[in-house]
């Protein structure tokens, strides 16, 4: 199974700390340049995504994160592997992440995605369903509930495929992937959570796309809109989890090691 790296040309550090993990854990990795938020012209960007979405404008940083995923979804197709593996370069994979990237053979099928990675506060659950051992110790839920985050994932080629048939994006990559409660693709892809996580995003070095989201902070008019939307996407999904829950086909499970 190929592992795809997504790194920018200016975070050479990045690389070479992916390749010295890579290196240690016996895996490979091909890089793909990712694209950079401060070079993207502003208009190519523009026929890529909506002026605003379920959470309001993406912004550019997100968009040009968003566009370098989609590069690797193009990669597997072209490939013709059935799946791949696409990691962000500030991830931190366990020693035991070998077992699941060096094949495919363990996923089962009709699972065309699967997270990787823990992200957000080490006490966040996720609600889950249907699970499945697949050898090792390792576990598969099917995702109900929001988890967020994009930096380690693995997907199918009939997920790479449905992806790219998007024309234009209305939400970031990882809300795109991993939240039910706005995508509307979630639904077709399916996405499972791998348990125990493999990968965590590095929490000692600022994202290069943090600086670009400022503006989502700034306390007014437009921050109170977007909140009181998202919350009525959570609302609106509350019913559907709880029927799960209570028909005992579905748990609360925290992620985190």
């Amino acid at each position: 199974m190929d592992l795809y790296l997504i790194n920018l040309s200016r975070r050479p550090d990045r690389r070479e700390a992916m390749e010295r993990q890579a290196r240690q854990l016996g895996l490979g990795l091909t890089r793909l340049e990712a694209m950079d938020a401060r070079e993207a012209e502003p208009r190519e960007l523009d026929r890529w995504f909506e002026a605003s979405g379920p959470l309001g404008a993406i912004p550019r940083g997100d968009q040009c994160c968003s566009l370098s995923h989609r590069i690797a979804w193009k990669r597997l197709v072209e490939s013709g592997a059935a799946y791949a593996a696409v990691l962000e370069d500030d991830v931190h994979l366990s020693t035991r992440a070998p077992l699941v990237l060096k094949g495919a053979d363990w996923i089962p099928a009709g699972v065309d995605l699967v997270k990787l990675e823990h992200y957000g506060p080490r006490s966040q659950s996720v609600l889950l369903s249907d699970f499945r051992d697949v050898g090792q110790d390792f576990r598969l839920g099917r995702m109900r509930s929001r988890h967020t985050g994009a930096a380690a994932y693995i997907l199918s080629r009939r997920a790479a495929e449905l992806l790219l048939q998007t024309p234009r994006f209305d939400l970031p990559v990882d809300h795109l992937l991993f939240n039910p409660n706005n995508s509307k693709l979630f639904a077709k892809l399916q996405p499972w959570q791998l348990l125990p996580t493999i990968a965590r995003q590095q929490q000692d070095d600022a994202s290069d796309i943090e600086g670009w989201r400022a503006s989502l902070r700034k306390f007014d008019a437009t921050y109170v809109k977007r909140e009181l939307v998202r919350f009525g996407y959570d609302l609106k999904l509350l019913p559907p989890q709880l029927a799960l829950i209570l028909r005992g086909k579905a748990k609360f499970v925290r992620v985190a090691k």
